[in-house]
This record gives structure tokens, sequence and C-alpha cells, in this order.
């Protein structure tokens, strides 16, 4: 049973009729293949390869507010359909990890958006790089889009939620429910019982395939070091759409100073883990070892399980772990699978991350996360022995205050620090490091850095960018409702003008944009 077929119920009911234990020994059996295959090599290669998924939503061209994307559009190469009817996701393809391969995934990522914004142009679409939207659709409001469910037979099927068993089994397969109840962040509180309120948020998640997969567990080691780090530069989710937020609504403090950087990680984690069971979002502990890391997947609980016919790959022979692997929600997670055997890949996906302004700046924060595990990993830089606990409060507190977190790091010279100038100099200089080693020549690195490097020297983040303009709408007598919409907008507008070939640091201060 693969979730083809147009009758969720029914295909619902066929799931909750799987023999969750039978799902399991299965898992297990085809985990103890991948370790065989592991030891006999099959996931090595010959070079380091990176790969780039990139969410995006749609609004409308005309007023901004949300809107479904038609299936057809969704049929445009690199494109599938992601949680949310108007959400899409990008997949470019694996490129080796040098200077050339970066500037292959940039244009990659490129022409495919572009093809799809053309096409989309004609049914009134835009299509939206950003960590969440904030307009909501204009036939409905925001808290029913997200929240609207239907309830046949025991099962719970979200009205907005794209028609996959996977999307709809979270809410209802299995004795009781398996997605979270609630959304609890400063000024808002948000109920529902199926996975709508979690397609509000976008992100990017670049991949890291080293050469051999015994080396996995220093990668995921150094991934989850990164983590807080590389978040607090990229946040982009300050505000929730203005509905969302607890009657009389937000005020200015709320706004500007005290909600989070980057919501996508407690709307995240708070609708996706199921309540009184093992969290399945979160950041995860340190592997020692691939076998462990294989285990660790196939000991996480099952959410949706499912019968799988072979489709002639060749991961097909591990086809059930890597569907339970579609549920394993770490923060940085390792991957194993490849339609051939010849490109069987073992890689770290980086999970963290909001989409951005521009394609540049999502890839400058690709070429940082690669150079950075590179530079780190061949040049025994001390940060790998912070300590675990230490680099889970840098990730939730850079969730929290993006730049203006308070991160601990271990610089090349094995000094401790908690300022910022001094991790990002020594977070860049390991990131160069490992773009040399990768290959690429000092302007590409230049030119690969630059955009995070003014994120630093200016302190603006796109969550700084957004919450300076609402500072500047409220100043000028918009309500706090007003002042996050017109900063949607002008977001929107700089975006549609400089997606393709500028970066957040090209970007006018707010005043002028919302003033001028």
């Amino acid at each position: 049973m693969t979730g083809k077929g147009s009758d969720p119920v029914e295909r619902l009911k066929r799931v909750a009729d799987i023999d969750v234990d039978a799902f399991d020994s299965r898992v297990r059996e085809e985990a103890d293949a991948i370790r065989a295959h592991v030891e006999a090599g099959t996931f090595d290669n010959e070079q380091v390869t990176t790969g780039l998924e990139y969410e995006f939503y749609a609004v409308d061209r005309e007023t901004d507010n949300l809107r479904r994307i038609p299936r057809s559009l969704l049929g445009c190469v690199g494109f599938d359909r992601e949680l949310g009817l108007h959400n899409a996701e990008l997949n470019s393809a694996v490129h080796p990890f040098t200077g050339r391969g970066i500037d292959a995934v940039r244009a990659d990522v490129t022409g495919k958006l572009d093809a799809l914004q053309r096409r989309a142009a004609a049914d009134g679409i835009r299509v939206v790089s950003d960590g969440m939207w904030t307009i909501g659709p204009a036939e409905s409001a925001t808290d029913d889009y997200l929240t609207e469910a239907t309830h046949e037979e025991g099962l719970t099927l979200g009205i907005n939620v794209s028609n996959g068993v996977r999307y709809h089994g979270f809410a209802s397969v299995g004795a009781d429910r398996l997605i979270g109840s609630e959304i609890d962040v400063p000024g808002a509180r948000i109920d529902a019982d199926s996975a709508g309120p979690v397609s509000l948020t976008t992100s990017i998640q670049p991949h890291y395939q080293p050469r051999r997969a015994a080396d996995l567990p220093r990668y995921h080691r150094i991934a989850t070091r990164l983590a807080g780090p590389l978040l607090a530069l990229a946040v982009n989710s300050p505000f929730l759409p203005p509905a969302l937020y607890d009657d009389p609504g937000p005020d200015r403090e709320l706004l500007v100073a005290d909600g989070y950087a980057e919501h996508r990680i407690p709307v995240y984690e708070q609708m996706m883990n199921p309540p009184g069971r093992d969290r399945k979002v979160k950041f995860p502990r340190d592997i020692d070892s691939v076998g462990a890391a294989i285990d660790r997947i196939a000991a996480d609980p099952v959410l949706v399980p499912a019968e799988i016919e072979a489709e002639g790959r060749f991961d097909d022979e591990f086809v059930h772990f890597r569907h339970k692997h579609g549920s394993y929600w770490r923060w940085v997670r390792p991957v194993f699978d490849g339609a051939t055997e010849g490109s069987a890949s073992a890689r770290i996906e980086f999970r963290p991350l909001p989409g951005q302004p521009t394609i540049p700046d999502a890839v400058a924060i690709l070429a940082a996360f690669g150079g950075a595990m590179r530079g780190i990993a061949e040049r025994g830089h001390p940060v790998v022995d912070l300590p675990w606990e230490r680099a889970e409060s840098n990730f939730y507190a850079a969730a929290r205050d993006g730049l203006d977190a308070e991160m601990e790091w271990i610089t090349a010279d094995g000094a401790t620090t908690t300022e910022t100038a001094g991790l990002y100099r020594d977070l860049f200089a390991a990131a160069k490091d490992g773009l040399e080693e990768h290959g690429c020549t000092t302007d590409q690195i230049a030119a690969a850095l630059s955009p995070l490097r003014s994120r630093v020297e200016t302190g603006r983040t796109p969550a700084d960018w957004k919450r300076s303009a609402v500072a500047v709408a409220l100043d000028d007598g918009a309500t706090p409702a007003e002042a996050i919409r017109s900063t949607q907008r002008a977001y929107i507008r700089l975006q549609a003008r400089t997606l393709y070939d500028e970066s957040l640091a090209d970007w006018p201060g707010p005043e002028s944009v919302l003033l001028g």
C-alpha cells in the first residue's frame, strides 16, 4: 500500500488495519540490510556531494493573500507537494561540493524556480521564499484555514492539508492522536487536531554527503554544533499571522523585542510531537557509530505504518525503513537512500533553517554549512568537544533571540567564547578552510560567505529586517496587525526584484521601503 488513490478515508482505514508490530519487524530486518551495505562500502563515494531541499508558499500576485497551488503547477520539473495545499517543495539535483558545484546548485534552483514562477503568473500566483507566511487566504479566516478538518469514521482529515496518507495519518492512525494538540508561544495559543498549523512554516534543508558512510557520526556531531550559530544567522519568522495572536492582539514589545526570532522551531516541535510520547521533533543526541544511527531510526516510534510495493529501486531493499525515516524529524538527521546501488547515499540532512529572502542567501548558507563541516572535520577543530548540552542550549537560544542569543563556542585555539563577533570570526574561518579543501577559489569563497558576513557586521538577519519594518510602521501610526501585513508586503515586493541575483545585504532599510 503506497498511499495512491483518490479516497483518503479508505486509504487511512487500510493503514489503520496494518499490524504495527509486523511493520516494525520489517523495519528491523531492513536495518540489518543497511548495516550490511555500510560494511560493504555501498554507501561510500568518490566525491563529497551536496544538494538542497527548498520549500515555498504561494500568494496572490495582486493582494499577497495566501493561495493554494494548482496541482498542475506541481508537475513542473523539480517540484513536489508539501504538507499545505499552498506549499511546494523544490529538490535540487545532487552536485559535487566544489565551487562550481555550489554554483550548479544555485543555477539548478534558479532555473526550476523561474520556470515555476512564469507558469504560476498565468494563474495570478507568486511563489515566495520565507520562513512563515503572515497574510492568510482571502476566502477564509486564518485560524479556520489552518485548523479546519473533517471527521469521518473516527478519522481526522485536515481540509487544507495535501491529500497524502502520511499527512492525514499523523492525526488519525492509532489508538490516540499522534500529533500535538496545541502551539503555545508568547502572545498566542493555537489548538488543532490535524497537522494544518505546521503549514505556516517553510524551510531550506542543505544536504552534505561525506565520502565514507563511516564518517557520518563525526559529521552529525559537527552539524549539531553548527546548528545554533547557523540558525541565528538565518532566522526569518519573527511574527505569526495577526489573527492567531490572543486578544487583544500583540503589542509593540512582543513584536519588536520579545517573541521568537524563528517561530518555525516551536511551531513544528509543539504541533508534531505526540502528547504523552517520546518527542520526535527535537535536537538530536550525538551518535557514536553508523550502526547506532541506523538503530535509532529503526527504534523511533511508528506514526503511520505502511505496506509498500517495490518499484525496482535499489533502496526498495529497505523501503519500510525509508518510510519510517520520513517521520524521524530530528533537526539534524542521517539519511540512507539511492535509486541505484551506484547512487547510494549516506548523508547529513540539516533541517533547522527557514527559507531565505533570496536564492543567493540560501546558497550562502549551504556553502557555509558544507565548508564548516569540512573545515572543522579536517582541521581537528576543538568545537567538536563542545558539550552536547551546550550545543542544544545554543540552538534554542538562537531560535528565540537570533544573533542576540548568548551562544557558547570553542575557537580553533581552544578558547571558549560567548562573544558573537569572535564566534562568527572563527566559524567563517573554518568555513573558508573547508571551502578551500573542496577546491573553491578565493573569489568563490568571498562571494559565498559575503551575505552572511554582512549579517554579523550589521546585526541584520531577515528577522531583524522584519522587526525593524514593523517598528517603522508602528511609529507611522499603523496598528500591530497592519504593521505585520505591510512588512510582509514589503518583503514580498523586495524579493520579487532581488530573488535570483541579490541578497538581504543589498536590501534598503525598512524606512525607505515603507515610508519612501
